[in-house]
């Protein structure tokens, strides 16, 4: 292959930089990778600095440790059964890299012999001294659960596994203002459409990258959001304004296969381009906050809760499986909180 690889630090995160003349071949292989981005400002590709990613590069490993041989085909045995039950590729990397995390922290032992004491030595001497976050040690015990079902011969007690406290983290959410102000920022009609379309419908980022012309029902006023995350298909209503934006959208870009194509026809919009368009808006609207898409999704709810918006309405228009992951909501909207009087006022 023409193109040379090296580990570096990209905005603070560990990446492996990959740089090739521009040829279409490779850029398309390149895509294949999981995670893989372009990076405009310093002319490359990167990916995620993982073993498997050194290995495929031939770059040196960062640990000597790895998983076991039997550990390195119960991987696979693992991957195969999640492939089965139709997990998507994303939750069959995630689930498989975090078992492979345990089975190489255990490599001495045979699957056999792993017991619970050795899931809380990886939590102690693992997760909490790397202080690896709660969210990252609740997929490795999601990972454990589900491969050690699969696993005939076993010394773990599966009900026994304890998961870590969840951490109580507020969802961040814009003023209606800033709102206004990010989706008034662009020019450019797609741009505008594509961040308009996050907000005034709830929308995922891959929700959005997956919509096709025809998830657009204009004679219903709804848009179809298909397998979706947990494989379901939802609709959310479709704004009359939306809706003559977007046709006007389709007259000038007339898109094929996407709702949002990229530079070529009948291309994907790509995550990272969509991202860069945020970046702009923001930059244009000279709002400093760190703001991502899912931060308008976030403010789509609250927005919804605070116009009198039933809580189950709002579960099905953002597609939670739990009504406990939407009431998250109820504690940063402000509709309440503002009709409360300090009694600092009364002094």
């Amino acid at each position: 292959m023409n193109w040379k690889a090296k580990t570096l630090l990209h905005k603070g995160s560990p990446r492996i930089a990959i740089y090739f003349e521009k040829n279409a071949a490779l850029i398309a292989r390149i895509k294949t990778f999981e995670d893989a981005r372009w990076s405009a400002s310093n002319k490359y590709w990167h990916l995620p600095d993982t073993e498997a990613n050194r290995l495929h590069f031939n770059l040196p490993l960062a640990h000597t440790l790895v998983p076991n041989a039997e550990g390195i085909a119960s991987i696979e045995t693992f991957k195969r059964y999640l492939l089965s039950k139709r997990y998507s590729p994303n939750t069959i990397n995630t689930y498989s890299e975090a078992l492979k995390s345990f089975l190489t922290f255990c490599n001495t032992k045979a699957v056999k012999d792993i017991t619970n004491e050795d899931v809380i030595l990886y939590n102690n001497d693992y997760i909490l001294k790397h202080n690896l976050s709660s969210s990252y040690q609740n997929q490795i015990v999601n990972a454990i659960k589900l491969y050690f079902k699969i696993v005939k011969e076993t010394a773990i007690d599966i009900d026994k596994i304890h998961r870590p406290k969840r951490e109580k983290v507020l969802p961040n959410v814009l003023s209606k203002e800033e709102v206004k102000a990010i989706l008034s920022a662009h020019n450019n009609l797609k741009h505008k459409v594509m961040l308009s379309m996050i907000y005034s419908c709830g929308l995922r980022r891959s929700e959005l990258l997956n919509l096709k012309p025809n998830d657009i029902d204009s004679k219903r006023n709804i848009v179809i959001i298909r397998q979706s995350k947990g494989k379901k298909d939802r609709i959310t209503p479709l704004s009359p304004k939306i809706l003559e934006m977007l046709r006007d959208y389709y007259l000038e870009n007339k898109p094929r296969t996407w709702l949002f194509e990229g530079q070529n026809k009948g291309e994907q919009y790509s995550e990272q381009s969509l991202q860069s368009v945020l970046k702009q808006a923001l930059q244009k609207a000279k709002i400093t906050k760190p703001v991502t898409l899912h931060w308008l999704r976030h403010s789509y709810a609250t927005h919804l809760l605070e116009s009198g918006t039933d809580l189950r309405y709002i579960q099905e228009l953002l597609g939670h499986n739990s009504s406990k992951t939407t009431e998250i909501y109820t504690h940063v909207s402000t509709k309440s909180i503002q009709q409360i009087k300090s009694p600092f006022d009364e002094l």
